[in-house]
């Protein structure tokens, strides 16, 4: 009866670790500067620095973030962290899970898009995009002369991630339904069991000029 119990006692202990390491299971979060017009930015979470320095088309490394509701502030590096923020929003942050935020738009009508990152599942690849090109029309992401992998992508939106066989690829951005491409992307390597983000960035009529950010997802 002794054994019994204390087996038990174990059993509970161990259920109870268990769902103590669950619930406290930190997040990642990164975030990527995709405002053609801002400053160098800080970012502040719950008050205290999280990210510093970071420039457009930059992405920060994933950082630990303890899920929860958590207060993102972004202010100009000049302003150290004083003042009023550019930009302030509350992120609802589930546990375990990886995060890109992405600061877009002009800085005037400044926004940040939150997006869950996946790791990949197979030996294939994913890849994923991100209209951050705030005067671009709607556009699609394609193979060179050949099929959209991505399309009709608005500004400020995300797709789903695309499942794509690993290799070397020459890919463009072209204006949505148009054969006609905007930007080409030459030798974009994509490799085996790695997810990608890739986000369009600058201006399509102006300066800085259109790019593409590439980033690898999961931490």
């Amino acid at each position: 009866m002794k054994m019994i119990a204390s087996l038990l006692l174990t059993v509970c202990m161990v259920m109870g670790l268990t769902q103590i390491t669950q619930a406290g299971e930190q997040s990642n979060v990164r975030v990527i500067h995709a405002s053609p017009d801002a400053p160098e930015v800080d970012v502040y979470v719950d008050g205290k620095p999280a990210f510093e320095g970071a420039t457009f088309q930059a992405a920060t490394d994933y950082a630990s973030v303890t899920p929860g509701e958590r207060k993102i502030q972004v202010f100009p590096s000049s302003a150290g962290g004083k003042g009023d923020a550019v930009l302030e929003k509350t992120l609802t942050i589930g546990s375990g899970k990886d995060y890109s935020v992405v600061a877009l738009g002009k800085l005037s009508d400044l926004s940040l898009l939150v997006l869950e990152d996946e790791t990949a599942t197979s030996e294939k690849a994913g890849i994923r995009a991100v209209h951050a090109s705030p005067d671009a029309p709607a556009v699609d992401i394609a193979v060179k002369d050949g099929d959209a992998i991505i399309s009709d992508l608005s500004f400020g939106k995300s797709s789903d991630y695309k499942t794509v066989d690993p290799g070397t690829y020459d890919l463009e951005i072209r204006p949505a339904g148009s054969s006609q491409s905007v930007l080409d992307l030459p030798n974009i390597p994509v490799e085996s069991g790695q997810n990608y983000t890739a986000i369009a960035v600058g201006f399509l009529e102006d300066e800085p000029s259109l790019n593409v950010v590439l980033v690898k997802d999961g931490n």
